[in-house]
């Protein structure tokens, strides 16, 4: 059974740092991918960024390229969203979601949500002005 757990959201003020964490477990296959997506009030789920676990390449939404890093601890399973120079527009429900990497070889981008299976609960992350 696969599980995803998040944690490190929090409230900061505009220009602060957060660094969210995603532990997984259960996941059988030897390359995933597991993404951070977020979904704000009013607004459809975004993706944000994607690690893939076997080849270490990450992928950035245009919105927070520069700002936010993705990085994995592959011996702890765990996958990490570093966001500096928080603005209030990233504001938003974080969840990290993961499934085989084989699932996006014949189409489908990473940021679709619906490309995934595996889901966490969710942690929020508020950014005030």
């Amino acid at each position: 059974q696969v599980q995803l757990a998040e944690s490190g959201g929090g409230s900061v003020q505009a220009g602060g740092s957060l660094r969210l964490s995603c532990a997984a477990s259960g996941l059988t296959d030897s390359s995933n991918y597991i993404a951070w997506f977020r979904q704000a009030p009013g607004k459809e789920r975004e993706g944000v960024a994607v690690m893939n676990t076997r080849a270490g390449i990450p992928k950035y939404a245009d919105s927070v390229k520069g700002r936010f890093t993705i990085s994995t601890d592959n011996a702890k399973n765990t996958v990490y969203l570093q966001m500096d120079s928080l603005e209030p527009e990233d504001t938003a429900m974080y969840s990290c979601a993961a499934d085989s990497f084989a699932r996006f070889l014949f189409g489908g981008r990473w940021d679709e949500p619906e490309k995934y299976r595996y889901w966490g609960q969710g942690t929020q992350v508020t950014v005030s002005s």
